[in-house]
C-alpha cells in the first residue's frame, strides 16, 4: 500500500512539480493550496509526511504546523518545510513548532526523494 502525502503551497505550479516527484516514487498525493485548506482535506485521514510552504495565504505554514501537532491524528506526522525562506531565525519558529526538516526552493528531485525517504519508511 503506498504512503500518502500531504504537499501544502499556494502555488498550484509547485505542488504540480512537487507531485510528480512523488508520484513518480511511488507516493500517495494530497495538495492543499494552504494551511486552512490542508487541513480540511486531511481532517479524516491518515497521511505519512507532510511538505509544506511557510508563506501562504489564510493560514500560513507555522501557524498551519501548530495546528498539525495540536492534533492528536497527526501529531506525529513528519512535517518538511519546503520554502524560500532560509534564515536562522525562521528555521528556528519552524524546529520550534515541530518541523523535522527543512528544505529551500529551488530544489532538485533527488533532495527532496532523499528527504522523504529517510522519514517515511517503506
Amino acid at each position: 500500500m503506498a504512503k500518502t502525502i500531504l504537499i501544502v503551497d499556494d502555488s498550484a505550479s509547485f505542488r504540480q512539480v512537487v507531485a510528480i516527484t512523488l508520484k513518480s516514487a511511488g507516493y500517495d498525493v494530497i495538495e492543499g493550496c494552504d494551511g486552512k485548506d490542508a487541513l480540511e482535506k486531511i481532517a479524516n485521514k491518515r497521511v505519512h509526511l507532510i511538505i509544506s510552504d511557510v508563506n501562504m495565504p489564510n493560514m500560513d505554514g507555522f501557524a498551519f504546523l501548530k495546528a498539525v501537532k495540536a492534533s492528536a491524528v497527526h501529531k506525529f506526522t513528519p512535517v518538511i518545510m519546503l520554502t524560500t525562506e532560509s534564515s536562522a531565525a525562521k528555521m528556528s519558529v519552524g524546529k520550534e513548532a515541530g518541523a523535522k526538516a527543512w528544505m529551500t526552493k529551488p530544489f532538485q528531485p533527488a533532495q527532496i526523494l532523499a528527504a522523504v525517504s529517510q522519514l517515511v519508511p517503506q
